[in-house]
Formats: structure tokens, C-alpha cells, sequence
């Protein structure tokens, strides 16, 4: 831009005097073409061509030009800019400070900048105020989160002015998690008549969404507005997705909709954010994309983001996410590139990596969220290798000092199978906070290390909070240790102020079954303050199998089975102890109602990486490439094992077939497949030491669980397999669950 205007009004400004109050039109038509710029956002070209002019022309004819330039520097947050123009004003034009119009806009500059305490020291020493210069003080407070500042700010400028509309609403925006303060503000809103104000309505929807009143309050100040725009049906619409109160921002939207209030993009991103949890927003989505189509919405990244969310996390095919990202043809940015990894993160970790590098090969950098995702999806795969490749990226854009990723990066090598990993991880951290803590004290307890668990607890300098006393209880359900548990149920409220909840309860039901002390852990869930879930009667009934307790577990699959009927834990676990007690009739009755119901039990499914490639296995092994070499080999391996003691369980098989295919049938459970293949590949295999690692979808069966045991003996390796629960780690015919699980 330079180059065109440039030359051409290079000589008009040569040889007038800074003292001087004259110019001619055309440096008057320059100045104005400055201003121009500023106003189409080109502020580097408005300040390259300001700076050029030779002398600078005086303030009584640049003064507006001054402010265009730190309105411009505000709105870009550009602070440097605005320091560097400021310098300029005050060398040519020393008096500057008493323009109080001006002033005003340098005030506005930093306050929107960031740099506050120099914006408050200006406004202190200006020689005289108005209401402008109030409302640029408590707008830039507003604006980066420092409530009680501005509200302090705010109520000095009672004193002098009577606010405006935008410092009314700039003030409720910050008092977005003080209900007290914010009720102060409505009430004077109420008294000086900014309540009909729509940008002031606006803001006080948002606020009672976010803290006081919640939703209906918010409602309230809703339909008292005498005039709303657009910005106010999406404030509301906004605000029932923080309140949680989905159905209502549905129905909101369809009002608007069939009212013919046009919606924008902000709208859409609200309404699929709405969508993100329920039970039955799939239906509804799907309408949502139609119209998103039919308005041409899906056009645009943001919606498009949401949507993608929306669907994934409703259970939506990831396919279908994938084709709404691959529209944006070209237009991703990281947000999007973040969502759709996120909705493959889960279900398909792999796929997720394969997007992660296909973003890489775009030359886009990652953020820090976009690698905390990622380091999710590395948590769901067979080894570790990933996650650490991972790290090399985020050591090599600088985020080695980052608690948040160095947080993921302790999960994901936990979930992986390597503890050892995660502590090194843990131990390098330059800061923790009680997240990191928590991240280390949950890799404990799902390898089974209690002892661990308690000594890094006992050297903990953060905060610990329920999430802790999870980690903890957990690790010793894990690890056996009742009355250690005991005793950090009971501390965790006298010496921590910290209520118990229903994680907490079921941790506790779990420990006290594992100890066969299963009458004092229904008595415990007959004490409880609220109402068991499903979880806390799952622990009861994984309790009465172990021990063999059939009236209480026939109590626990029954509400078990009421909370979550779609859930097959119930009628597999009962069906397991029946058949345990040689009662094959009523645990045929039980499958019978499984499949009268249409609860289908998951089919097991292990995973073991080989050559670097992950291969899937199914029970019966009929999908591998290699499945007769497989068979064959694991044919070998159980008779090598029959040696040393083993016995299959056919007691948990079918009754009406014979023991023969009873054995057949325990034989191809996926993981005893899977370690066949990993034993036929040993020196592919990508594990850390002598150690074989294993992944399940679903709990590992007693079978299986006695057969990895003799195994780790068999073949002088350490076998992990985790499993949906834990982990379990075999070695010498030891397991660290102790046979509890």
C-alpha cells in the first residue's frame, strides 16, 4: 500500500512547520487516507505511511488520525505498536497529555492491550475525566478477567458520572462468578432504567447463566426486555448450554426458527454444543446438518467444528465426522484439525494419529490442546512408542515446561503399560500441580502399586482433592490393602474436608469385598447418603463372585440390572457364579433373558503390537491372516502348560455341549491368540524389556487369567494385559491383582 500512495505524497509534508496550523488538501487527503486504513484493519501499512511523513504534521490537524491509529492498535491488541505510536505523540507533540479526547484513546489502548496497571496509572494523572475515560478503564478490567478491579473502578465512577450502557454491560460480564456483585449491578441497572438497554440485557442474561440465579433468572431477564436482537437470543441460547438446559435451547431455537428471526453462526455453534451429551440428540442433529446445509452454515469452520462434536460425542458414525471435516476442502484451521482427532481419539486411536500426521505434513503448528488430544488417542494403543513420539513434538515447538501435556503424557504411558515411564515423566516436571499428582497416584493404582500409591501421597505439596482420594482407594482395592484403604476413607473427610461421593463409596465397597468382608460393604451402601449407581453395586456383585456369595449378588445384578438394563455385566457375572455352583439350568435362564432383552454381551477383542503394526484378535481367531499357525502354536502352548497344572475352567462354558468343546472354546479367547502371535514373534515384538503387552476391550475371565499366570512362567517373561478394569502384570505365576479383579 505504501508503494502506491507513497511517492506520490512523499514531498507534501517537506519544509511546513510542526509549529504551523496549515496544510494543503492533499496532506489533508493523506491523513484521511491513513484513517481509511485503520478502519479496513491495515494497521501495519496506516503506521509505515504515518511514520513516513516528514515532519510530522501537528496535533491540531493529526489528532484524529493519533486516535484511529490507537483504536486500531486496541482492536488488533497490538500493544508494542501502540507503545511505539505513543512515544511519537509525545516527542512531537509534548502537550498532547491535555487533549483529553486523545488521552482517552491512548487509556483505551492499553486498558484493551493487556497492560493495565500503566492504562490506571495515565488515567490517574489525567488533569480532567469524563465518562469515557471511566467506561475505558472498567471495559479493559472487563475484558481480561480482573473482576474486582473493575467493579471497584466502576463504583468511583458513581461518584462523578452516571455510566453508559457499555460500562453497565462491561461490568456484569465481569462479575460473571460473583453473585453478589452482579445482583448489585442488575439492581442499579433496574434503578437508573439500562435494564430496557439491549446490550445491558444481554449482559445480564450471560451472567445469571454463568453464576447467580442460573437459567431461570437469566429467563426472567430474558422476556422483560422490550426489544431484543439477535445477539439476545443468542446470549440465551448460550446460556441454557452452560445451565445444562438443552431441551430448553432447543426449544428456544425453534421458536426463533419458526418466528423467522434470523440466526448466525454463533447461534449453530451454541445449539450443537447443546446436543453433546444427550441421550437422544442424535435425531435431532441430524436435522440440524440439513439446515446447516440448506443456509450454507456448514461452510463455515466453526459450525462445521461443532458439529463434528456434536456427532462424535452422540455416538455418531466417525465417518460421517470425517466427511463434514474433508467439506471444508482447503479451510481447516487447528480448531477443526483438533476436533476431528478428538472424535477419533476414542474409537479409533489409530486413525487419529494417521489425521495427526496428515496435519503435521500441512506445515500447521499444534497447539497445546491439540496435542493433549492427541496424547489421549496415543493412551488407547498397545505401546508406548507413540506417546513418546509424541513428546518429540512437543519438545521440539517448546512446550517441554507445559504441567497440562507433561500431565497427558503421565496418562498416556500409564494406560500404555509403562509406570516407569510416567514416574520419569513425573519426575522431571520443573512444577506440579494436584492434576499431576492425581496422574501419577491413578498410573499406581491401575498397575496395582499401593505401596507406591501411599509413599508419593505421603510426599505430595499440592492440594488434593476428590480425584485424589479415587487414586488412592483405588490403589489399594488394587493392591489388596484393606485396612490401609480403610483408614484414607476415613481421613479423607476429618483430615481433608473432603465429603465422600459415589467414586468414592464404590472404591470403598470394592476394598471391603476383596477383603470377603461382603456384609460390611452392603452395609456400607445401606449408610450411604445418596443413592447407589451402577458402579457401586457392580463392585458389590464382582465381590459376591469372587466369594461365592449367590443371595447378595442376585440383589446386586437385580439393581444393577434397573440402573443400567442395557449393561451385560449383570447377567454375565451372574450367569459365571451360577454356573461356578454347578447351576447350569439357572444360568441358562439368565443368557435366555440377556437375549430376550437384546443385551448383547461385547465380543473380546485383544490387541498386540508386532512390527510395528497392531493386530486385532477375536475369540475363535478366525479373522487373523495366519490363524492356522497362530492355532497351532497355541495347541502347543496349552499342552506345555497341562504339564505345569493348568486346567482349563469349563465351568463357565455352555452346559450343553461337551467338556471337549468346552476346552476348544476357552482355548481361542483372544488374548491367548494374541500371545500365541506375539510368542511366533518374539523378536519383533515392541515392548520394553523381556515383556509381552497385551490390550483388551472387555475383563479378563478366570480362565484366561489362570492360563497368562502359568504362561509367564512357561516362557520366563513378564505378560501385561489390560484388561477394561486394570492392568495385570504376570510373572513367575504371579499376578499383581492377586487373583482379585
Amino acid at each position: 500500500m505504501l508503494g502506491l500512495f507513497g511517492d506520490v505524497f512523499s514531498g507534501f509534508f517537506r519544509g511546513f512547520s510542526t509549529t504551523g496550523v496549515s496544510l494543503n488538501s492533499e496532506a489533508i487527503n493523506l491523513l484521511h487516507h491513513i484513517r481509511l486504513l485503520c478502519s479496513r484493519g491495515h494497521l501495519q501499512e496506516a503506521l509505515k505511511l504515518f511514520y513516513s511523513i516528514t515532519p510530522p504534521p501537528p496535533l491540531v490537524h493529526s489528532h484524529h488520525t493519533y486516535a484511529a491509529l490507537f483504536q486500531a492498535c486496541a482492536r488488533r491488541s497490538s500493544l508494542p505498536e501502540g507503545q511505539a505510536l505513543h512515544r511519537h505523540m509525545f516527542l512531537h507533540n509534548p502537550n498532547s497529555d491535555f487533549n483529553l479526547f486523545l488521552t482517552n484513546h491512548v487509556v483505551n489502548m492499553y486498558a484493551k492491550c493487556g497492560s493495565l496497571d500503566y492504562a490506571h496509572q495515565m488515567f490517574d494523572e489525567m488533569p480532567e475525566k469524563n465518562i469515557v475515560s471511566w467506561t475505558a478503564l472498567v471495559s479493559g478490567y472487563a475484558q481480561h478477567g480482573r473482576s474486582n478491579e473493575c467493579f471497584r473502578v466502576f463504583r468511583g465512577m458513581l461518584i462523578w458520572h452516571q455510566p453508559t450502557e457499555f460500562a453497565f454491560a462491561s461490568v456484569i460480564s465481569a462479575c460473571g462468578g460473583d453473585d453478589n456483585c452482579g445482583r448489585q449491578v442488575h439492581a442499579l441497572a433496574l434503578k437508573t432504567s439500562f435494564d430496557s438497554c439491549v446490550y445491558v440485557g444481554n449482559a445480564l442474561i450471560m451472567m445469571y447463566c454463568k453464576s447467580c440465579g442460573g437459567a431461570d433468572e437469566a429467563w426472567n431477564v430474558y422476556e422483560a426486555m422490550g426489544f431484543r436482537n439477535l445477539v439476545s437470543w443468542n446470549s440465551m441460547i448460550a446460556g441454557f448450554q452452560v445451565c445444562g438446559c438443552g431441551n430448553r435451547a432447543l426449544e428456544l431455537f425453534s421458536q426463533m426458527h419458526v418466528g423467522g428471526i434470523r440466526f448466525d453462526r454463533a447461534t449453530l455453534v451454541s445449539i450443537f454444543s447443546c446436543l453433546c451429551g444427550m441421550g437422544d440428540g442424535l435425531e435431532c442433529c441430524f436435522q440440524l446438518q440439513c439446515l446447516t446445509i440448506k443456509t450454507g452454515f456448514i461452510l463455515k469452520i466453526e459450525v462445521a467444528t461443532a458439529l463434528v462434536k456434536a456427532y462424535s460425542s452422540l455416538g455418531g458414525e466417525v465417518s460421517d465426522c470425517y466427511r463434514i471435516f474433508l467439506e471444508l476442502d482447503g479451510r481447516q484451521d487447528v480448531v477443526s484439525w483438533t476436533g476431528i482427532i478428538a472424535a477419533f481419539a476414542e474409537r479409533d486411536p489409530k486413525k487419529a494419529l494417521v489425521i495427526f500426521r496428515q496435519f503435521l505434513r500441512e506445515c500447521l503448528a499444534p497447539d497445546r490442546h491439540m496435542f493433549s488430544i492427541v496424547l489421549k488417542a496415543c493412551a488407547g494403543l498397545a505401546t508406548e512408542r507413540h506417546a513418546l513420539t509424541v513428546q518429540s513434538h512437543v519438545l521440539k515447538v517448546g512446550f517441554e515446561d507445559d504441567i497440562v501435556l507433561a500431565n497427558a503424557l503421565i496418562h498416556a504411558c500409564a494406560r500404555c503399560g509403562s509406570v516407569a515411564l510416567s514416574k520419569q515423566v513425573f519426575d522431571k516436571m520443573g512444577s506440579r500441580d494436584t492434576v499431576s499428582w492425581n496422574s501419577m497416584l491413578k498410573a499406581y493404582a491401575m498397575h496395582g502399586q499401593g505401596k507406591e500409591a501411599l509413599l508419593l501421597f505421603s510426599q505430595m505439596d499440592a492440594q488434593p482433592d476428590g480425584a485424589t482420594f479415587v487414586a488412592l482407594l483405588s490403589a489399594c482395592s488394587h493392591a489388596g490393602m484393606a485396612e490401609e484403604g480403610a483408614k484414607i476413607f476415613e481421613t479423607m473427610s476429618n483430615n481433608h474436608g473432603i465429603v465422600p461421593q459415589l467414586d468414592h463409596y464404590a472404591c470403598m465397597v470394592d476394598i471391603l469385598g476383596r477383603a470377603g468382608q461382603i456384609s460390611e460393604a452392603k452395609e456400607l451402601i445401606d449408610k450411604m447418603p445418596m443413592e447407589p449407581d451402577s458402579v457401586v453395586w457392580s463392585a458389590l456383585l464382582g465381590s459376591c463372585r469372587k466369594h461365592g456369595e449367590t443371595k447378595l449378588a442376585k440383589l446386586a445384578a437385580v439393581k444393577l440390572k434397573e440402573l443400567d438394563p442395557n449393561n451385560s455385566l449383570g447377567y454375565v457375572l451372574m450367569s459365571n457364579i451360577f454356573c461356578t455352583d454347578g447351576r447350569f439350568n439357572e444360568a441358562r435362564l439368565i443368557r435366555r433373558e440377556m437375549e430376550g432383552k437384546i443385551v448383547r454381551k461385547e465380543p473380546g477383542l485383544s490387541w498386540i503390537e508386532v512390527g510395528n503394526q497392531v493386530h486385532e484378535f477375536a475369540s475363535g481367531g478366525q479373522q487373523h491372516p495366519e490363524k492356522e499357525a497362530i492355532c497351532a502354536r497355541l495347541e502347543e502352548l496349552v499342552r506345555r502348560l497341562k504339564d505345569l497344572g493348568y486346567v482349563p475352567q469349563i465351568s463357565l462354558a455352555l452346559h450343553d455341549i461337551e467338556d471337549e468343546h468346552k476346552e476348544e472354546q476357552l482355548y481361542y479367547h483372544s488374548e491367548k491368540l494374541a500371545l500365541a502371535f506375539a510368542l511366533m514373534n518374539v523378536g519383533s515384538i515392541c515392548c520394553s524389556g523381556n515383556t509381552i503387552k497385551i490390550m483388551k476391550n472387555i475383563r479378563i475371565c478366570v480362565d484366561c487369567h489362570n492360563f497368562m499366570k502359568l504362561a509367564s512362567e512357561l516362557v520366563d517373561m513378564e505378560i501385561v494385559v489390560r484388561d477394561s478394569n486394570r492392568f495385570h502384570h504376570f510373572k513367575a505365576k504371579v499376578c499383581s491383582c492377586n487373583d482379585y479383579w
